[in-house]
Parts: C-alpha cells; structure tokens; sequence
C-alpha cells in the first residue's frame, strides 16, 4: 500500500513540473505601451524646433576704386594752363570726372626739366593707370620712366613728336605705352602772315631756348622756309627764363621783327620780351594764340583749348580699356587766326584788314 502511494505522490509532483515549464511568457500590458508612446509625443513636442539657416544675400558691391591718372606739366604759363584744362573738361565730358571715376594727381615741374623726370619716376613708382604729360620735356621724361612697364602715357603739347623720339613716323601707331597729340606749327603760315603784316621784312629776330627740341625743332624749319624768301634770321638763345629780357635786348637795331616759336622758356617771361619789343618798336610774333592776347601782334597758331580737348578724348579711350600702342598719334586739328590790333597800334603799326576780316579773333 506504501509503495502505491508514493508512486502517486511522484506522478504528481511529475504534472506539476510540466504546467509550469509550459506556461506562456507574461505579456505586456497594453495600458503601458499607449503611456509611454504618448510620453515619447510630449517630449518631442517639448524639445525646441530647429533653426533653419538664414538665406544668405548677395552682398552689395564696393564701388569701383578711382583710377589714377598722373599729370606732369613742365611749367604753368596761360597756354599750356588752357591745355590743362580742355583735357581735363574732356575727360570729365567723357565720364571721367576728377574725384569720381578718376582721381588726378597734378604735379608742376616749375620749368626744370630734371624735375619732370622726377615726377615721371615718382608715377611708375606709385603704379598710376595713365601718365599724361604737357610739353616736349615732360613727354620724354615719361616716355623713359615707363619704358618696359606696362602704364600708358598721353603726351600733349609736343611741336615734333617724331624728333623728340617719341615716334618713329606720323600715321602709324607705335606699338607701345604711349600714344598723343602732336603740333606742328604751321611756319610757312606764320611766315606768310609776317610778311602780308610787314610786306619790306627782311631780318627776323628769333629768340627761343635751344635745351628745347621742339623749339630747336621749329627754328629749323623756320630758317629753311625764310632763306627762300631772302630774309637773314638773328639768334637770340636763353637758358632759363631769366635770360629773356637780356636776349631780348640784344636784337634791338639789329631786326626788323621778332619771332617767338612755341617755347615754354621764353613764354614763362613773355612779359620782358613784350616790354622790350613795345619800347623798341619791333613788332612781335608768335606760335601760340595765348601769347596773342597777352600783347604780340599775332599768329596762326594752334587752339591750346581744343588742342588739350583732343588729347581728353584720347585719354578717355585708353581709360576705357583701349590700348595706347594701337591708338595712331594725331596732329592738333583745330588752328585759328588771332590777331591784337590794340598791340599793333601801340607800336604804330596798322595791321591790314584783310588780315583782320578772316581772323578767329581780334583782339582790339
């Protein structure tokens, strides 16, 4: 009977064991599931959005930097000042107005040559966009002091650019830095009109400055033109400015008349040589119509207004992005007849009027 007994008691025991290792694992409730998505809502809803990067917009662009454009003048005389400013009216006319598009940096050599080589080097040194120079002299600095850069040069108020050796021939570009206005004077001209002044001319006074090629220049070609008119020619040379009333002096008795070529030596002091001239008599001529006005009888001369007008609209185009060396160099193209009745009859001259009547200007 024992041993049935604990033969059930096991069998038992053997059901129990196997209920339980079969019973399926506990799940989870759904209550907690739903808690905790709606807690994983609140906590993205509670955590800040995120910026969006600002759009970035073009930012605006910097006015264009001035350019600069160096002017070297020889020395400041009414002609060469007239220049001046019929290239810088041009300029502006052109949109390149000084202290807008332009900034001009204006540098006076006083009448010394070895100062315009100063100023050119000074320019190359600072790396200006455009050199223009004002007379013979200053051309030629500027030409040497930009040789083998690649800063472009304007010369104005040159006589014979081709002698000067700032060009090798009239008509054709040069291929260069430089380009500009040159002005022969017109001597035949100024020699005809002398002598319909002065039909029994026969000696001319010519006083100039022979450090000055384009004065050399025109002296030259003056006494070619005369020697077919039977006229002899008297030197009066000077080194300075001070020199002109002496020289001036000097040819008193010995001429007829006085010829002054374009010559920014004797122009500096062109009141000493009007002064001896009226005290002596001798009527005076000139190559520049501003020396007219001042009180010599007169010329055919060049416009110095329009001429530096011309040499504007050249620069202009350079500034524009033109290249100098394929610009063609230009000879001055606006010429006029000025004549000072007033200074003639203060020497007791009477100019004709048939030089009057087809004169631009009368000065009276």
């Amino acid at each position: 009977m024992l041993r049935k007994a604990l033969i059930a008691l096991l069998a038992v025991g053997l059901l129990a064991t196997s209920a339980c290792s079969g019973a399926a694992p506990a799940q989870t409730k759904p209550a907690e599931t739903t808690k905790s998505t709606e807690a994983s809502k609140t906590t993205e809803a509670a955590k800040p959005a995120e910026a969006k990067p600002a759009e970035s917009k073009p930012a605006a662009a910097a006015p264009a930097k001035p350019k600069v454009v160096g002017i070297v003048q020889l020395v400041a005389h009414p002609a060469l000042d007239l220049t001046r400013k019929g290239l810088i009216d041009a300029l502006a006319e052109a949109g390149f107005k000084d202290g807008d598009k332009i900034k001009i940096d204006l540098q006076n050599a006083q009448g010394q040559v070895a100062a315009t080589k100063t100023i050119a080097d000074k320019f190359v040194a600072d790396n200006v966009d455009l050199i223009i120079s004002i007379t013979t002299p200053a051309g030629q600095s500027a030409a040497k002091a930009t040789q083998g850069t690649k800063i472009p040069l304007v010369f104005v108020g040159v006589s014979d650019a081709v002698g000067a050796g700032l060009i090798k021939s009239i008509g054709q570009p040069t291929g260069t830095n430089l380009t500009g206005i040159y002005n022969f004077d017109p001597i035949p001209a100024q020699m005809d009109l002398a002598a319909e002044i002065l039909p029994n001319l026969k000696t001319l006074g010519v006083i100039y400055n022979a450090g000055e090629s384009n004065s050399v220049s025109n002296v030259d070609r003056l006494k070619k033109d005369v020697a077919k008119r039977g006229w002899k020619v008297v030197d009066a040379t000077v080194a300075s400015s001070s020199d002109v009333l002496s020289s001036a002096r000097s040819l008193v008795g010995r001429v007829d008349a006085i010829y002054m070529p374009q010559d920014n030596t004797v122009v500096s002091a062109l009141e000493a040589l009007i002064k001896t001239a009226n005290e002596a008599k001798l009527p005076l001529f000139v190559g520049d119509i501003e020396s007219v006005k001042r009180g010599a009888i007169a010329t055919l001369g060049n416009d110095q207004y329009e001429t530096g007008k011309q040499a504007g609209v050249m620069a202009a185009r350079v500034l524009k992005g033109e290249e100098p060396g394929k610009i063609v160099p230009e000879e001055v193209k606006v010429k006029s007849l000025a004549v000072n009745v007033k200074a003639a009859e203060a020497i007791g001259l009477k100019i004709p009027d048939s030089v009057v009547k087809r004169a631009q200007e009368v000065i009276k």
